[in-house]
């Protein structure tokens, strides 16, 4: 397969359609950035990396971390963790405290606000500096030191978390929360405000394309069991409410997040990393989610 001449042809093919959308505004830091930048990144399971366009330029990841976030507890917590956090699909906005409240304080799955509320409050419980250890493990599964904290998007962020400070005392009101809000929202907002590029996300993910082992890290990081079923969730939740729509028009695992970045996986093949800043609607990309219809398209394979 050449991957390279499939990703330039994907890349300019969504260049040519050029569909808009609008840069996220709610975070300042976020509205400010070049809603014309586009970059593609794919890594095989050798290492090898393809990419066109602005691939290697840093850019917010925000809730595309929840994915490395779940990875690092899901198998310590086991099924402790699943009696905190659904799986299942939210159907509502990302940031719903409608929802929560509507389901006694269990979130729908960690991939909404709440969910991800809950995993890092898991994370704050096990280990005194959870912002060193996250950092620590992306890059370890990089296989590079790759991680920068954006402290002008974390500063921006802190300053408009009215929304998820209320989720989290929700879930303190339900008793589904151990440690001061406060400290749970910076370590929130410190992840979410990690920069990567293209290549760097995709290598950061490539270990659920392999069954759970980091060609990088040189180990397993989650058993094949526990990848599966992280992947299960990034196809059936990593796209907020449009997550049905991503899996009926792509067919792979992926996550998106609100700073134009989506990454996803095809299992014992490929990690693949797109970004483009303006969102549609539902908070995703536009650009991104086009390349990897386009991708699958082409490739004429997908989960399905």
């Amino acid at each position: 397969m050449d991957y390279q001449h499939l990703i330039e042809e994907v890349y300019q093919e969504v260049r040519s359609k050029d569909p808009r959308g609008k840069v996220a505004n709610y975070i300042p830091e976020l509205e400010s950035v070049d809603g014309e930048k586009f970059g593609i990144a794919l890594v095989d399971l050798e290492g090898n990396v393809f990419g066109a366009g602005d691939y290697q330029e840093p850019f917010s990841i925000q809730s595309i971390s929840k994915v490395h976030t779940l990875t690092m507890v899901a198998h310590v917590f086991h099924e402790k963790l699943w009696s905190k956090v659904n799986v299942e699909p939210s159907g509502n906005p990302f940031n719903s405290i409608a929802q929560l409240e509507f389901e006694k304080g269990i979130p729908r799955n960690p991939f909404i606000n709440a969910g991800a509320l809950v995993i890092t409050d898991a994370l704050t419980s096990k280990f005194e500096n959870p912002i060193e250890k996250i950092t620590r493990f992306i890059n370890d599964v990089s296989g590079k030191e790759c991680v920068k904290i954006n402290q002008d998007v974390m500063d921006s962020e802190l300053d408009h978390s009215e929304r998820n400070t209320a989720l989290a005392y929700f879930l303190k009101a339900y008793k589904n929360f151990d440690n001061k809000v406060e400290d749970v929202i910076n370590t929130y907002v410190s992840h979410c405000s990690i920069e990567l590029c293209c290549v760097d996300l995709a290598r950061s993910i490539s270990f659920l394309a392999n069954d759970g082992y980091s060609i990088y890290a040189k180990r397993e990081i989650v058993t094949e069991s526990v990848a599966r079923r992280i992947n299960a969730l990034m196809l059936t939740c990593g796209f907020y409410d449009e997550s049905g729509e991503f899996a009926f028009r792509v067919g792979l695992p992926g996550k998106s997040g609100v700073g134009g970045g989506v990454a996803a996986v095809m299992p014992h093949k490929f990690s693949i990393a797109v970004w483009s800043p303006e969102l549609n609607e539902k908070g995703n990309s536009v650009k991104s989610i086009l390349a990897l219809e386009l991708l699958t398209d082409k490739l004429k394979f997908s989960l399905f």
